[in-house]
């Protein structure tokens, strides 16, 4: 019965891809599509769990498929099955099946209706790969595409200029978490010089004497797993996403940011407590981090005007207080309060509509008088203080931008002299010369050769960023995305030698589809639009088949799992080592702000208000 789980992950990705060929006007097919997929799926959970009670709920663990394989490294699929997993699964797969009859109604007749249910399947494909992922590598192609499918589902009312500008902010904190992510993979395969499982971590002997004799190490690694959990589960200072992304239709509100995707940084700490519990400040840290974040995110929601805003910050409050709950090692208690919190904001968000409509007709015909709380004991300038605090979300935002965003687009600006002809130039003289000393390695003396690697990356980190700021040349930005992947590339390659198929496996995705994006950008030219990335163009709605082939193009530049690259791009983090801490920070950082750059030009061409005036004008927000 072990090898019914990838069954788990093949339905709704056959569903998923059903669900692509229905006609986009068949609401009925479409709709039964989904439902009959979430159905079959819960069915089978249901059964698969009792049966798996029955015979003494023994959790297991077993290696799928192995993906690529060399001398030193191993990318395999591995899932696993315990109480965690179940909870989880049997929550998400009841609740998605919930909220898909609920949008067979709520969205009838709606122009984005066979989209939603698109994006709903491939949502919950990721969703069930990241619940039964048994290692970090599995679990980050579930996190890959539960990040972009809430890019999508935000941003479903494309031709409005909020919903696609909160999508991209949103998209954004999720890449931060991406960074721990990688760092988290990088720093566990030189922990343990291997791809460790989940299932392993349970072995206290096998963690302890690796972290007797690497505890920094080990520090670093629970920190970048809190940075990621914090940042996807909208604990501080990332809480201000949340309720952003209800920008979004009321279903994926629900579902997304309400109930599963909003606790996935509870499901990473739960499965990774077999490797922290033992470092004290670790868990103090989890345990303040929560308890600041249920503080303020309670004096938050309490000021919200909007019922959605309020019930984000609420539940952001709960998830705070499942993070003290984790870092006191209450793990059945924090599970019990996942299940009951996802259930109850669900069911919140989704009737959210109508008690607006109740509490409007109940002000006017049976007001009630304010009663008397906590914050009337207060003294009056004290209470005047939190309440300016709270109305304005402690700055968070602010701070954010301040000392995170405008740096990098300050940097950015000074890089203006950039222009596709001097950087093309540019490119060719650096690359060929790195290349050339990279084939005559021997007549290097050694201090070079330790300060290639990190030049080379440098120089991959500035034209990246430089694409990230790019206001102007659509062309220029989209080339400045391959070219930093290529010196990504060359700056390993210093590193130590390793075949060059490592390079082509990282490459040829990124090159490929680098090809077929500036061939649809240079197609939309031929077709008489000036781009700029300085508006929004909305050109998805007169050329959807070009939007389609160009958000394929940019999930395989930025390493989406649907070529070689991302496979690629943990295979060279492999090759990075353990002393090389800020080679392996501004490779991360590369690979970020790849994904924002490219998310960035996708946004700016084919989202938001069409350029054109001979076209409807979308409401400034939903």
């Amino acid at each position: 019965m072990n090898t019914i789980l990838p069954v788990f992950i093949l339905i709704p990705l056959l569903g998923f891809v059903t669900s692509l060929f229905v006609q986009r006007k068949a609401e009925t097919a479409m709709s039964r599509v989904a439902f009959v997929t979430l159905a079959t799926h819960f069915t089978l959970l249901l059964g698969y769990s009792v049966w798996w009670i029955w015979n003494g709920h023994v959790p297991f663990d077993e290696k799928d498929l192995i993906i690529y394989k060399s001398e030193a490294y191993e990318f395999f699929i591995d899932l696993c099955f315990d109480k965690i997993n179940m909870v989880y699964m049997l929550t998400g797969s009841f609740l998605v099946m919930l909220v898909t009859i609920y949008s067979r109604y709520y969205l009838h007749r709606e122009s984005g209706y066979k989209r939603f249910f698109n994006t709903l399947l491939f949502f919950y494909s990721g969703y069930t790969i990241a619940i039964l992922a048994g290692n970090l590598e599995t679990l980050f192609i579930g996190w890959e595409i539960l990040g972009i499918s809430s890019f999508l589902l935000i941003a479903f009312y494309r031709d409005r200029y909020l919903p696609v500008k909160n999508a991209v902010k949103v998209f954004s904190i999720y890449r931060i978490g991406d960074v721990g992510l990688i760092l988290a993979m990088w720093l566990s395969h030189h922990l343990f010089h291997e791809n460790i499982t989940f299932f392993k971590l349970n072995n206290y002997e096998l963690v302890h004497e690796h972290l007797q004799t690497h505890s920094l190490t080990g520090v670093l690694l629970s920190l970048m797993i809190l940075l990621t959990a914090a940042a996807k589960s909208a604990q501080l200072p990332f809480s201000t996403w949340l309720p952003r992304a209800m920008e979004g239709p009321t279903p994926s509100s629900a579902i997304f940011y309400g109930s599963l995707s909003v606790h996935l940084g509870v499901f990473l700490l739960l499965r990774t407590s077999p490797f922290w519990e033992h470092q004290t400040s670790v868990r103090v840290l989890i345990g303040l981090l929560g308890l600041v974040t249920a503080i303020i995110t309670t004096s938050i929601a309490r000021v919200q005007s909007s019922v959605k805003s309020q019930i984000a910050y609420s539940s952001a409050a709960q998830i705070g207080i499942i993070f003290i709950e984790i870092s006191l090692g209450w793990l059945d208690m924090a599970l019990i309060h996942f299940a009951g919190n996802a259930f109850l904001r669900t069911y919140q968000l989704l009737v959210s509509p109508s008690v607006v409509t109740y509490l409007i007709r109940e002000q006017f015909y049976s007001p009630i008088l304010r009663k008397k709380t906590f914050e009337d004991l207060l003294p009056k300038r004290v209470s005047h203080t939190l309440y300016m605090l709270s109305l304005k979300e402690w700055n968070l935002d602010n701070a954010m931008y301040r000392y995170l965003w405008n740096p990098l687009k300050l940097a950015g600006k000074k890089l203006d002299f950039m222009t596709p002809k001097r950087s093309v130039i540019f490119f060719i003289i650096t690359f060929i010369s790195g290349f050339l000393l990279l084939m005559n390695e021997s007549l290097m003396s050694e201090g070079l050769h330790h300060f290639l690697p990190f030049l080379f990356s440098t120089i991959g980190l500035i034209l990246v960023l430089k694409s990230f700021t790019e206001r102007k040349n659509v062309k220029l930005a989209w080339m400045l995305v391959i070219m930093n992947h290529c010196f990504t590339a060359l700056a390993i390659s210093f590193n130590e030698h390793y075949t060059m198929s490592h390079n082509v496996l990282y490459l040829s995705g990124i090159l490929l589809c680098g090809g077929i994006g500036y061939l649809t950008i240079r197609r939309l030219r031929l077709k008489g639009n000036n781009i700029d990335l300085d508006r929004f163009h909305g050109f998805s709605f007169e050329y959807p088949l070009l939007a389609f082939i160009f958000i394929l193009a940019c999930l395989g530049v930025s390493g989406f799992p649907i070529t070689p690259t991302f496979v690629g791009e943990d295979l060279i983090f492999s090759h990075i080592h353990e002393t090389q801490a800020g080679l392996a920070l501004f490779t991360a950082l590369s690979f970020i702000l790849d994904g924002l750059a490219i998310i960035r030009i996708y946004a700016r061409i084919f989202m938001g208000p069409h350029v054109k005036s001979i076209y409807d004008m979308g409401y400034r927000s939903s």
